[in-house]
């Protein structure tokens, strides 16, 4: 029974990823998502210190209820010091023991001109964002409902079912904006952004009719970075997610402490309302930023199997061609 609960709920998975008149989210999401902006906004291409920024990240999940959802994801991008931000990502997902896989490549691009205030230092950023959306199913990996024997339990020399199609891909676009108060030396900078995921509504192949389109994610991120004193700063945040009819909301809060050596240690709380709570840890050392998180699962899922929690790693490195001019500090609208 063990067994045949775990493949219910992998088939309830899969299929609501696969079928969108369900209403249901159809991409991965990130516990860590200002660890990965570029993903999360085409504004946020190219905006920290620095010259250029290469960040990985990991997710793994529901470990508890069969082999784990994994989630990596990849992208670089360029501060092109005028104002013009450029880079990529790509991000797949692998469900379970590599059955279906979900991945996404994008370019994306970033207009920086828009600045006011003192010393140009409130501005605003334009991004753009296109590439391809690819999904995949590996009949060879998939455990099938007629492939179960209500004696013996799975039998793998049953007869599967057939899939008509195995794999669909289609052009993507995006496109985001970003406000976020640069000035130097004020206690409090915020930082807010909107994006668009799916605006080129990508058809469904897998849908029932094959003929459905991808929802567009909306996406409603900002904060608001407090230096307490010289060594320490709380930036307080919130995501809100909508795809379709489901919904995603997110509020927490990170600190920064300064120390020697080019050293800061990073630590905070994130709530995803009604479904889990994220403890985050970090390292930062000369441009390198390393991040674990935990999600403790406190939504019905984790009732059913005794925990379903999920965690992430990510480390994000920013590279400069020329040396930092110290008298002058980048107020960045994320880590």
């Amino acid at each position: 029974m063990r067994a045949i609960s775990k493949l219910i709920l992998i088939g309830a998975g899969i299929f609501v990823l696969s079928v969108s008149k369900l209403q249901a989210q159809v991409d991965p999401h990130f516990s860590q998502y200002y660890m990965y902006p570029s993903w999360l906004n085409p504004a946020l291409t190219g905006v920290f210190d620095g010259d250029y920024r290469v960040t990985g990240i990991y997710r793994s999940q529901w470990g508890n209820i069969t082999n784990p959802f994994s989630t990596p994801g990849v992208s670089v991008d360029f501060n092109g010091n005028n104002t013009i931000n450029y880079g990529g990502s790509v991000m797949q997902q692998t469900a379970g023991n590599g059955g279906y896989t979900y991945l996404t490549a994008y370019a994306n691009i970033a207009y920086t001109g828009v600045r006011f205030g003192v010393n140009g230092n409130q501005r605003v950023v334009f991004g753009l964002q296109a590439g391809i959306v690819q999904r995949r199913f590996n009949p060879n990996k998939m455990q099938w409902g007629s492939q179960w024997d209500p004696t013996m339990g799975y039998n793998p020399n049953l007869p599967a079912d057939i899939l008509s199609r195995t794999n669909a891909s289609a052009f993507d676009a995006g496109a985001g904006v970003l406000y976020f108060d640069a000035q130097p030396g004020k206690k409090a900078n915020i930082y807010a952004g909107f994006s668009a995921s799916h605006l080129t509504r990508p058809d469904d192949k897998f849908s029932s009719n094959g003929t459905e389109k991808f929802p567009i994610r909306y996406t409603l991120h900002g904060g608001v970075k407090i230096a307490v004193n010289e060594n320490f700063t709380v930036t307080p945040n919130f995501l809100y997610i909508q795809q379709r009819s489901s919904s995603e909301a997110m509020i927490g809060a990170y600190g920064q402490i300064k120390a020697p050596l080019e050293t800061e240690f990073l630590f905070g709380l994130n709530y995803r309302i009604k479904d889990a709570i994220s403890p985050y840890i970090g390292l930062y050392y000369k441009n390198m930023t390393l991040g674990l998180s935990y999600d403790v699962t406190s939504s019905d899922l984790s009732k059913m199997q005794k925990g379903a929690n999920s965690f992430e790693i990510s480390l994000s490195f920013i590279g400069r061609k020329r040396a930092k001019t110290p008298e002058v500090e980048f107020i960045c609208p994320r880590l």
